[in-house]
């Protein structure tokens, strides 16, 4: 069995954002040189986020004002976490957004559902983080 790993870095300007990294995935899966197989991305910081959805920004759009209602980023000292920080919600957005997808690979290529497109959601931004990718197969 063949493996391969590679990192993406991200920073973005605001707080919160969504990024669409499926081409960034696909360029690592025809690297690996694999063809049949899986992929794993993995969100390495605690307050961003890896998951499977459709690039509409009207979508995207309505996950960010659903998450500020469940986990509002203000007022910050409504969180015993934010003691010295202000990146509680953050984390909270992480848990329900989730950490990583796994997705299969076939013929060297994403194998996905109609729609799916993988993104990477930010949810304290402003510094450097990564998404690691890992593709195991053959």
């Amino acid at each position: 069995m063949k493996h391969y790993r590679q990192e993406l870095w991200f920073e973005t300007k605001t707080r919160r954002a969504y990024l669409n990294i499926t081409e960034h995935v696909q360029r690592a899966i025809t690297s690996s040189g694999i063809q049949e197989g899986f992929c794993l991305v993995n969100a390495m910081h605690i307050t961003a986020s890896v998951f499977i959805n459709d690039d509409e920004p009207g979508l995207h759009q309505d996950f960010d004002d659903w998450l500020e209602k469940l986990a509002p980023h203000e007022p910050v000292s409504g969180y015993r976490h934010n003691v010295g920080e202000d990146n509680a919600d953050g984390h909270m957005k992480r848990q329900i957004m989730g950490r990583e997808v796994v997705v299969a690979v076939t013929k060297g290529k994403l194998d996905f559902g109609p729609w799916e497109q993988i993104f990477y959601g930010e949810f304290d931004g402003r510094r450097k983080k990564r998404v690691l990718i890992k593709v195991i197969g053959e």
